[in-house]
């Protein structure tokens, strides 16, 4: 059931002027953002930088100490179908990998006569057909990974937020799953995720934003990024040096 971009009904995602403050410490600082198009969206930077809570903060599970989020329609971007995230840990019910899936069908108030099709899509696409029976907990953390994309897949979200989703796999089930947030992303889905893996950055990355000490430093192109660096952090980490 591939398809056009959802996501133009609800983008572009603005953050402006944003921070976090934490007791004394200042762990975002003055985030200006745009999240437009149908594009992937990468956010890259050393440990600490603020990726998770830039995109926890995007999602909506963590509210700004200043600044504003916007989004073009925000009541549509509040649907519970119009986006998710998906987590370094993957979170499964206990129940069988179908039924996983027809949860969160219902849950996202996906309309019903929808839901035959969407779940045979989402098993057929994530190679968890075979499984479909298998209780959730019993599955690999690649499995269980590639669950919770098919969840999403099922779903059809407009806007989908990945926070690590390879962070403990090895690099079969990592492939398994990039296929799948690419997958997801020609489906019509906009893809923003945080990773820590540059090589991961290059296969999927159609923007780069890169933050270092709760700023973000550059957003742009992909391509430029990776070629021309526009500032020294940026340039020594793309090299794998120590930054901070």
């Amino acid at each position: 059931m591939p398809g056009t971009s959802r996501a133009a009904a609800i983008l572009p995602l603005e953050l402006v002027d944003v921070g976090l403050v934490s007791g004394d410490a200042a762990l975002l600082k003055e985030i200006n953002l745009a999240f437009g198009g149908d594009r992937t969206s990468v956010i890259l930077g050393p440990n600490g930088a603020g990726k998770t809570l830039l995109l926890r903060i995007c999602h909506g599970l963590l509210s700004p100490t200043t600044g504003k989020v916007r989004w073009r329609d925000p009541d549509l971007a509040m649907h519970p179908a119009a986006q998710g995230m998906v987590f370094q840990k993957p979170v499964v019910l206990r129940r069988s990998v179908e039924d996983n899936i027809r949860f969160a069908l219902k849950a996202c108030r996906v309309e019903r006569a929808l839901h035959a099709g969407c779940l045979a899509h989402a098993l057929e696409a994530s190679g968890l057909g075979p499984l479909a029976g298998r209780r959730a907990m019993h599955l690999s953390g690649g499995e269980r990974q590639r669950l919770s994309l098919a969840r999403c897949l099922a779903v059809q979200h407009r806007v989908l937020f990945l926070d690590e989703p390879t962070a403990h796999l090895d690099p079969a089930a990592t492939r398994r799953v990039e296929e799948m947030i690419a997958l997801i992303h020609e489906d019509g889905t906009r893809v923003i995720m945080v990773t820590h893996d540059i090589g991961q950055a290059r296969r999927l990355a159609d923007e780069i934003v890169f933050m270092h000490r709760g700023e973000v430093l550059e957003s742009g192109p992909a391509t430029d990024f990776f070629a021309r660096p526009g500032t020294a952090e940026a340039a020594a980490y793309l090299r794998g040096d120590l930054i901070w």
